[in-house]
């Protein structure tokens, strides 16, 4: 069921709009402007009803807020508000709203103009899952690992919760591209990217292809002793795929992983430690490959002999 996120200051009309839009949408609502922001910024409503007229933070401001966030500025805003003349709306448009109601509302003209931005954006999504998949293996592309690493991001410093950042890559691709041909360095790609899915299953796990032979994952909870042992049992796994490698550089097809564990704080960056992990795994390919190097937040390291 969707989500729709009602701002509005009146608990009577916000009563009002839930009453019409219950039955089938999941309706949550904020009576300030503060709050709306802060549950806009889970990034998990599909549309937001915004009253314009709200004490201390008004709703064009919360508008403009939204709009300058890269996890709630694609979601749809209506603007619900008794300022009917064009310099109001023309601002409400300008500032990113999709679509203006007037008071006294309507039921029927809410739930035809909710229902109309619902479709376009799924719509919208649909378009966008296609444009963020790696057509080879199915999982993420990169882009959309720089949209979600930074909404999981934020959700782990509001939750003060572990999260883990990791880079893999396989070893000797180009020697295997080199020996067996593009094709099968494809399949060898789609095969190491099925092994890592596999394990990575929970909601809040997520691996994306980074680039050619190399992808990069990001998990929730477990210190970094937890995510060394759980990285090295999906280094393993790939080993035990068994696929033949060029006998000049390795016997079977593997892979090296670094990766770094740390709370992250409002100070803290995720490209930093995005960076961290990369060493991490340079670390990995100079100790002589097929293994994982991990560090928490105090660069201390563990890694295989």
């Amino acid at each position: 069921m969707e989500k729709i996120l009602i701002v509005d200051d009146s608990p009577t009309q916000a009563a009002q709009l839930k009453s019409i839009l219950d039955m089938d949408y999941d309706v949550t609502v904020a009576q300030t402007a503060t709050e709306g922001l802060s549950h806009a910024s889970s990034g998990k409503f599909t549309l937001v009803l915004l009253d314009v007229v709200m004490p201390g933070m008004d709703g064009f401001t919360l508008l403009k807020k939204l709009q300058e966030e890269i996890v709630t500025q694609s979601i749809p805003v209506i603007l619900i508000t008794s300022l009917s003349d064009i310099e109001h709306e023309q601002l409400g448009l300008t500032l990113g709203a999709v679509d203006y109601i007037s008071k006294p509302f309507h039921p029927l003209i809410v739930k035809a103009r909710v229902n109309t931005h619902i479709k376009l954006y799924r719509y919208r999504k649909q378009i966008e899952y296609q444009s963020m998949t790696d057509q080879l293996t199915g999982i993420a592309n990169r882009r959309q690992h720089d949209i979600f690493s930074i909404i999981k991001w934020n959700e782990a410093t509001r939750l003060k919760v572990p999260f883990s950042i990791c880079m893999f890559d396989i070893d000797y691709f180009k020697s295997y591209n080199d020996t067996f041909g593009h094709p099968a360095g494809d399949k060898v790609i789609a095969t190491v990217a099925k092994v890592i899915s596999s394990h990575l299953q929970r909601s809040t796990d997520f691996v994306a292809r980074y680039g050619g032979e190399e992808f990069v994952a990001f998990f929730m909870g477990g210190m970094a002793e937890q995510a060394y042992e759980y990285l090295k049992k999906i280094r393993k796994s790939v080993e035990e795929c068994h696929i033949p490698h060029d006998p000049a550089t390795a016997k079977w097809v593997t892979i090296s992983a670094g990766g770094v564990t740390l709370i992250p704080q409002k100070e803290n960056s995720y490209e930093v430690y995005l960076k961290i992990a990369d060493t991490m795994l340079y670390d990995a390919k100079r100790m002589g490959r097929n293994r994982v190097v991990w560090a928490n937040e105090k660069m201390e390291q563990w890694y295989e002999e």
